[in-house]
């Protein structure tokens, strides 16, 4: 009663009956009432290593109490150690980073360096994409009930998706020979004022449904938004830090260097941070002063060194590749026998289901979609749900999941989809 009476409404929250969270712990997370469930959703892609993992929570309590707070006009330890350890984990040549509180700023930031490097003001986003709740961030979105905010800044040109589940072509991959890709160009001379900034997308679409570019996509994109002026701006505000397995970045799958890197929300374990890192000619580029009071905040900063040293460490992006496999064929198990799975779809332990009416027509489910998310919350697990049609369960358990939840959350699923057909 009082979070409608005191937030606005547009805090939107899951389940009919909201899930009231008391504490977590490692990769549960318990309400206030004592009943425990199995995060599979981890604060949307968040929690990389799981919820109070002391070897981070320890580093973040030194740091509270040796200094918890200087602005950027204070150089300090924790800011330079992150930064240097973000040079070295990046691809290419990134190696210059600039730190800010949320990947919706980091988003912002790499838009505004990229029109004051290439001195161009059009910039390239993808239909489905997500990039933040701010007005520019809003700009960048292909979804329309996140773009509900009033005046939208100009500028920004949309191209179509590479979502092959629902090719706005009509075509399948790989006799499409990419088109969706292709177009691009087409997008550029007919949209814009024949060059571009760049081209901000993320690397798999979270908020749209997870949607995976197919091979070689990224290759074709980048290598014509830089023939007409522009960057290659890769969002790894979800699918950084291990996320997509084997590698740090899922824009290595892609074997692409991007010009310019955004990056949070997993990079900190739920600390709020953003980053956006790219080479040193292009970060020098940004014109005037400026000042963050939050980025790169010592606390903040130990938390993201701590998370990253971890899942080095552990090799955590090796166990997200080997459970996401797992993950993956149990879920295709489930396509075989449950009809309205349409689709299952994702890269390591970033996984999307699809659900729909009928597998021919491929009517969206969004009813039965929020009825799977009820009946998994009372069979013990949490998911989350995304998509143009909210039809698709999102799935990001921490990195560090085991073998036996990951058979746990299928048997769960199973059993949820089960129950919210027969209702």
């Amino acid at each position: 009663r009082k979070h409608k009476e005191y937030l606005f409404n547009c805090v939107a929250t899951y389940y009919k009956d909201p899930l009231v969270l008391d504490h977590g712990k490692g990769q549960y997370l318990c309400d206030v009432e004592g009943n425990r469930y199995l995060d599979f959703l981890g604060g949307i892609v968040t929690i990389s290593v799981g919820h109070a993992n002391e070897r981070v929570n320890s580093k973040i309590k030194d740091q509270i109490d040796r200094l918890q707070h200087a602005s950027t006009l204070f150089p300090s330890e924790p800011i330079v150690a992150l930064a240097e350890k973000m040079a070295q984990i990046a691809p290419g040549k990134l190696q210059k980073s600039y730190f800010t509180n949320s990947g919706s700023e980091a988003n912002e930031v790499a838009v505004l360096t990229a029109r004051m490097h290439t001195g161009i003001y059009d910039l390239l986003a993808l239909r489905h994409g997500y990039s933040g709740h701010t007005q520019l961030a809003k700009s960048l979105t292909g979804l329309a009930t996140w773009r509900k905010a009033g005046i939208v800044p100009f500028g920004i040109i949309h191209a179509p998706g590479p979502y092959c589940y629902r090719c706005p072509y009509g075509l399948s991959y790989p006799s499409c020979d990419l088109h969706c890709a292709k177009d691009v160009e087409e997008v550029i001379k007919t949209s814009t004022g024949g060059a571009v900034a760049g081209l901000l997308a993320e690397t798999i679409q979270g908020l749209g449904g997870v949607v995976v570019p197919p091979p070689g996509y990224f290759k074709i994109v980048a290598n014509i938004v830089r023939n007409y002026g522009g960057l290659f701006i890769c969002d790894e505000v979800q699918t950084g830090f291990g996320r997509t397995g084997k590698r740090w970045f899922g824009i290595e799958h892609w074997e692409v260097e991007p010009d310019m890197m955004t990056c949070a929300k997993g990079m900190a374990n739920g600390v709020p941070i953003g980053c956006t890192i790219t080479r040193p000619e292009i970060a020098d580029s940004y014109k005037g002063l400026t000042i963050s009071t939050f980025g790169g905040n010592p606390v903040t900063s130990v938390a993201a060194k701590a998370t990253i040293d971890l899942i080095e460490e552990d090799r955590l992006m090796d166990n997200a590749e080997t459970a996401g496999k797992r993950f993956r064929e149990g879920l295709d198990d489930l396509k075989e026998k449950h009809a309205s799975i349409g689709d299952v779809r994702g890269m390591g332990l970033m996984v999307g289901v699809e659900l729909v009416k009928d597998r021919k027509t491929k009517e969206p489910a969004g009813d039965l979609t929020n009825k799977v998310l009820e009946r998994a919350r009372a069979n013990g697990l949490v998911i989350g749900k995304g998509g143009l049609y909210a039809n698709v369960l999102r799935m990001s358990p921490p990195l560090n999941i085991s073998a036996a939840d990951i058979d746990e959350a299928v048997s769960i699923l199973d059993k949820s989809l089960e129950e919210a057909a027969n209702e």
